[in-house]
């Protein structure tokens, strides 16, 4: 039984077999008999189900791709995902149940003769589980087909998810609504001099409960779930990842708040700013240069804008308000289904597996607004991040929470 609901019925839907037959046309196309997919970004795209474990799928030129995944978690993906229990296969350490070996058996009735050309996964990323194909897979799994030609083909699956179809969106609109459940939770907690007393730690807790009880499956990033930087923390030079620490909030210093949610893969991402007052007079400047700074880039984006012409754009204006050093000199990073973060577009750029920053957007496609302010000598600094749907003129934020910096007394 394949576990599909009715687009009509479902407003997160996801044609899970149209992707599949999508690839399979491209791999024609390509010349590609099999097609091996390990990275996180393409289970999630083509299995659907969150795979945690060391996992695999191996499409074939027709018909329905088998996932594989560690042995301990293979009925929880069969169940969540879109294939029957046929389709998705557990690997473990025993005989002919190891990884190489099934995966060899799942791949060679595929080679004519044992010959033919298998789509491969590999390059490098920032991304820590980023699943390309290990160097001592490629050797095993060489010696083990030897007939066949292994072939990079990562940007296949690239290509296809670039532009994100209404089930993913409206995912990614559900998971931004629960990232603004949990920020609502954590204003309501520190106003009126509620933070006396908090740490880092306990507002990222007080975030994830509130962000559970309204759905979220997950504090996705990998970088600390919920982030949460005070003080000096706040301002570290180029310091835009800050797993919350121990470090107990305090009057008169800048607290950033950001968390994350994940639903149905859809990841919600989203960095609010506060002054815990006393405000100083120079603690509002730097606050209204960065509020100005992310209400300009958010009326930038659109459609045919590249990266580098944004940030020309932005870079431009801070120096018009004397804050340019301040500010990272970048405004955005990719997003996509659990496990396809940081890069943008394709790898067509001047660097092997950065984003190209030539990119052009298209509508519809995803990406979070990211901006990092850092003044590290007088202990203060913003972030923003946002996941926005690149519209033909324009973008649409996905989270709604003010884009303000409150003083919190």
């Amino acid at each position: 039984m394949i576990h599909t609901i009715a687009p009509q019925a479902d407003p997160y839907f996801i044609d899970s077999p149209q992707r599949i037959r999508d690839i399979q046309v491209a791999m024609g196309e390509q010349g590609i008999d099999v097609y091996l997919g390990s990275r996180l970004r393409t289970l999630s795209w083509t299995v659907d189900a969150f795979c945690p474990w060391r996992s695999y799928v191996v499409i074939p030129p027709d018909g329905l791709p088998t996932a594989m995944t560690f042995v301990i978690d293979a009925a929880r993906v069969a169940d969540e995902s879109w294939l029957d229990e046929d389709h998705v296969i557990g690997y473990g350490p025993m005989g002919g149940q190891d990884q190489i070996t099934l995966l060899t058996d799942l791949i060679a009735p595929h080679l004519k003769g044992g010959r033919g050309v298998v789509g491969i996964e590999t390059g490098m990323g920032t991304y820590l589980p980023e699943g390309h194909l290990t160097l001592f897979e490629y050797q095993c799994l060489t010696a083990a087909l030897p007939g066949a030609e292994f072939r990079n083909a990562h940007d296949l699956v690239d290509r296809l998810a670039l532009v994100a179809d209404p089930g993913t969106i409206n995912r990614f609109r559900e998971a931004s609504r629960i990232v603004d459940v949990g920020h609502q939770a954590v204003y309501d907690t520190i106003r009126g001099g509620g933070y006396a007393g908090l740490t880092e730690t306990e507002v990222a807790g007080l975030a994830a409960y509130a962000m559970r009880a309204a759905g979220s499956e997950w504090e996705w990033s990998f970088t600390g779930g919920n982030e949460i930087a005070s003080g000096y923390r706040a301002g570290l030079s180029a310091g835009a990842c800050t797993p919350a620490s121990r470090r107990a909030l305090r009057p008169s210093e800048p607290l950033m708040v950001d968390l994350h949610a994940m639903f149905k893969l859809g990841l919600g991402d989203h960095a609010h700013n506060y002054l815990l007052g006393p405000a100083t007079e120079r603690q509002q400047w730097h606050a209204q240069n960065f509020l100005d700074l992310v209400d300009l880039c958010l009326k930038t984006y659109r459609a045919g804008i590249s990266p580098s012409d944004l940030a020309d754009e932005m870079l431009d204006f801070c120096e018009a308000r004397g804050f340019s050093d301040y500010m990272v000199p970048g405004f955005e990073h990719g997003i996509g289904l659990m496990g396809d973060e940081w890069r943008i577009g394709l790898n067509e750029g001047p660097f092997p597996y950065w984003t190209n920053p030539e990119h052009q957007y298209q509508a519809n496609e995803l990406v979070i607004c990211a901006m990092q302010y850092a003044c590290p000598e007088e202990d203060i600094g913003f972030r923003y991040e946002n996941p926005i749907l690149i519209l033909g003129s324009g973008c649409e934020p996905l989270s709604k929470f003010p884009l303000t910096i409150e003083v919190i007394e």
